[in-house]
C-alpha cells in the first residue's frame, strides 16, 4: 500500500510534526510513504528526519499534482495538511485526480471552516500552532490506517 503526505507551505510548525508522526505510523503498518511540499516543506521534513526512517521519497508539490493527473501516481491514501483556504483547494485537486481515499489533517487557530470544507474526506482536527500534542492525540485516535482503504 502507498500514502501520500501533501504539505504546502509549513507556516505553522505543527506540521512538520505531525507529517513525521503520521509517517511513522504508516511505515509501522507496511505503507510506502511518499512526502510531497513545497521547497520549504521538504527541507523541513529532510532536515528532521536525515537517515530518511519515516519518509522514504520526497517530490516537489507541482510534479506529485502532475505525476496524479498523468495517473503516474496512485495512492492507498491521501493526506492533506490543510491550515489555510489553499490547503482545501489541494484536497479538491486530490479528490479530483486520485480514487485515494483522502484525510484532511487540519491544524491553527481557526480549523472550524476548514473542517466544514473538507467534505467527505476522513477528518483529523485540533487547534494547534506550536504544539502538536492535541493534533497527535486525533491522529492517535485512528487504530489503523489501512482499515482506510478497504
Amino acid at each position: 500500500m502507498k500514502a501520500l503526505l501533501m504539505m504546502g507551505c509549513p507556516e505553522l510548525p505543527v506540521q512538520t510534526a505531525a507529517a513525521l508522526y503520521i509517517a511513522n505510523k504508516l511505515n509501522i503498518e507496511g505503507f510506502e510513504v511518499v512526502a510531497a511540499g513545497n521547497k520549504a516543506a521538504i527541507s523541513l521534513l529532510l532536515n528532521s528526519d536525515p537517515e530518511k526512517h519515516y519518509i522514504k521519497k520526497v517530490m516537489d508539490l507541482d510534479r506529485c499534482i502532475g505525476a496524479l493527473a498523468e495517473k503516474k501516481l496512485e495512492t492507498d491514501l491521501c493526506f492533506v495538511f490543510i491550515h489555510s483556504d489553499s490547503g482545501i483547494s489541494y484536497l479538491a485537486t486530490v479528490k479530483s485526480l486520485s480514487k485515494a481515499k483522502t484525510v484532511a489533517v487540519i491544524f491553527g487557530k481557526e480549523i472550524e471552516p476548514l473542517i466544514e470544507a473538507s467534505g467527505d474526506s476522513v477528518i483529523i482536527a485540533a487547534k494547534a500552532v506550536h504544539n502538536p500534542t492535541p493534533l497527535r492525540a486525533q491522529i492517535d485516535g485512528v487504530k489503523s490506517w489501512a482499515a482506510l482503504t478497504k
